[in-house]
Parts: structure tokens; C-alpha cells; sequence
């Protein structure tokens, strides 16, 4: 038997080290989290994806009282993109969050599993890389695809043995 490592790189800046079409998305992110329907969690996420063109759409989580059938806000900006534009490709997407008070979060929040699946369903559509910047006020994470996220990754041609 034998150890395999697997280990991810992810950058970390300020804002002000974005380029400005970089901030703009983040920060459509952040503004995006009032638009979240958070009433059991009180856990509000914003995101923003850019599309090839330089469209960009916003999401916000959306809850239910039958938990199940709510959705995350990435899911939501990347089924709105999918449904208005299904020719362009996302290029980026970028998540922000408001904690129970309120708050931007300290620490980025990352996507869910389910999210991560559908942004790798994205990658492997437009065969190209989606870059994820996860907003706290501490700091910007950057990752640059979301296989660094989920690197034992399920796609397509992995059904077919």
C-alpha cells in the first residue's frame, strides 16, 4: 500500500490587489446577499459569475421550510446564467456571505459539494477552468479551477470506466 498526497494551492489577497473587473464581481456578490431568502438559517450567500462576454449575473441562496428544496446561491446564478446565455461559458464566480448577524464573514465561505459538482459540470462543458473568488473581510481567496477544490473529482468520462 501507498500514501498518495494531494495538496491545493489557493491565493490569498486584499481587495485592493484585484484587478478592477475582479472587484466589481465581488463585490456584486456581496451586494447579492440581500437578495438571500435566509429565514432558518439566517445565513445569507451571495454570488456573482461572469460570463465570456463580461455579462454578469447575480444568485442568492434561497431556503424552504422543507430544507431539501432550497437552493444555494451559486446554483442559482449558475442555473440563471445557464438558462438566459447557454452559449457563453463562465469564466469566474464569486461568493460572498452575511453570518446570523448580519455580517460579512471573516473567513470565506467555499461552496457546498453539490456547488462545486455543478461548477466541475460548467468546466467540463466549456472545456475551461472557472475562477473562484470566495470573499471574507479578512481577505480574497482565489482559486483558479474548481478541481484544485475538489481534486478526486466525478466527471462524465469517469462512467465510462
Amino acid at each position: 500500500m501507498k500514501t498518495i498526497d494531494l495538496s491545493i494551492k489557493i491565493k490569498m489577497c486584499q481587495m485592493d490587489e484585484l484587478k478592477p473587473d475582479e472587484q466589481q464581481l465581488v463585490k456584486k456578490a456581496v451586494d447579492a446577499t440581500a437578495h438571500s431568502y435566509s429565514p432558518y438559517s439566517h445565513f445569507s450567500v451571495g454570488a456573482c459569475v461572469r460570463l465570456e462576454d463580461g455579462t454578469m449575473i447575480i444568485g442568492a441562496n434561497q431556503e424552504n421550510s422543507a430544507f431539501p428544496v432550497g437552493l444555494c446561491a451559486e446554483r442559482t446564478a449558475i442555473f440563471a446564467a445557464q438558462a438566459q446565455h447557454p452559449e457563453l461559458a463562465i469564466t469566474d464566480i464569486a461568493i460572498a456571505a452575511k453570518n446570523v448577524e448580519g455580517k460579512l464573514v471573516k473567513k470565506p465561505v467555499s461552496p457546498c459539494g453539490s456547488c462545486r459538482q455543478v461548477i466541475l459540470e460548467m468546466e467540463e462543458r466549456y472545456k475551461r477552468p472557472v475562477r473562484i473568488f470566495l470573499y471574507g473581510t479578512e481577505g480574497v481567496y482565489v482559486v483558479d479551477s474548481v478541481k484544485d477544490m475538489l481534486p478526486l473529482c466525478f466527471i462524465g468520462e469517469d462512467m465510462c470506466g
